[in-house]
């Protein structure tokens, strides 16, 4: 038995890869893309190890599929799927899918310049600019953003004591500042960031519940945002965002920068409408900002938006084949 055969544009958002797939999609039940998440979670997940893991992907593989809108006046729905999981927003994954949709006519919105996303998290609503063809930026109103638990304790094997906070910006981040056992990104390399992220996931996961009040099928922290001193002079932050079991996400991370800008509004450290400019780990950059202030089951929160560039590299054909052995994807840890 074939799986499936499965049509893909590739490219990346500010380095970190995204993988549109333009076929083969699973006809998932439900009203909402939370609903549909679910479906995919449950029936289809051998669909996601096999486009993003090796032998087809690789530990950094990020994707998406498109899906008619869920909502009267959206305009197109988005799965999202990458080695970490089937995600409830992705932003550098939305960056690069509107994209690489605009560019090859996948996608027509009701409103030139405007794009409405239904997602797993909620609505998150687009601007883009389109010239001779080429998407020049998207930039996204992520869905609200929040702190979810401040200054939590933890041990370390081999570091000792951190204080970490964990934010919601689409996914949960723990989020590591500057301090007496972290001295920063800048001073340590990605093979050691990757070791020490596995360890403190698994503690904060084990220390305390990170369930989102309003749909507790978003659950578990699931990424790890280090912090430090940024390479480029304009830029207000820096971060190495661990995710999945070896990635470190080559893009400043949107949902990423959202969770880092409701972290920093709750401590008074960023206003509504200041310009946050976040670095990645190589120094590609996102430009952000608190759009306007809201709460989330009584619980204060941010509306952040968060504009990058995704630049399309090729398209791919993609064979899933039960006699193959690697056909559903493997690591190497």
């Amino acid at each position: 038995m074939n799986r499936g055969t499965f049509f893909c544009i590739d490219g990346h958002t500010c380095g970190n890869p995204v993988r549109l797939v333009t076929s083969g999609h699973p006809n998932l039940k439900g009203a909402t893309m939370a609903d549909k998440r679910q479906h995919f979670l449950a029936e289809y997940d051998w669909i996601r190890k096999a486009l993003m893991f090796e032998p087809r992907g690789h530990d950094m593989m990020s994707g998406a599929f498109l899906y008619p809108p869920c909502t009267e006046d959206g305009d197109i729905s988005i799965l999202f799927i990458e080695t970490s999981g089937c995600l409830p927003m992705c932003g550098h994954g939305t960056i690069g899918t509107i994209t690489f949709a605009l560019e090859q006519g996948l996608l027509h919105p009701k409103q030139p310049g405007a794009v409405k996303i239904d997602t797993p998290a909620g609505r998150v609503n687009a601007e883009y600019e389109q010239s001779e063809g080429k998407v020049k930026w998207v930039k996204l109103l992520n869905v609200p953003a929040f702190l979810a638990h401040s200054e939590l304790a933890i041990e370390v094997s081999g570091l000792g004591e951190l204080v970490v906070d964990v934010a919601y910006g689409g996914n949960f981040y723990i989020i590591v500042e500057p301090q007496a056992n972290f001295k920063g990104t800048e001073q340590v390399d990605a093979d050691t960031l990757i070791k020490l992220s596995r360890e403190v996931r698994a503690v904060v996961n084990a220390k305390v519940d990170c369930i989102h009040p309003e749909d507790p099928s978003v659950s578990g922290a699931s990424h790890v945002l280090w912090t430090g001193k940024p390479q480029k002079p304009n830029s207000s932050a820096a971060n190495a965002v661990f995710y999945g079991d070896k990635a470190i996400d080559r893009s400043p991370c949107g949902t990423g920068t959202s969770a880092r800008m409701a972290q920093l509004f709750a401590k008074g450290q960023l206003h509504p409408q200041q310009e946050f400019i976040h670095e990645s780990y190589i120094g590609s950059q996102f430009i952000g900002r608190i759009e306007e202030v809201t709460e989330v089951a009584g619980k204060a929160a941010i509306r952040p938006s968060i504009q990058g560039w995704a630049i399309r590299t090729g398209t791919n054909c993609i064979t899933v084949d039960d006699d193959d052995p690697y056909a559903f994807g493997f690591q190497v840890i």
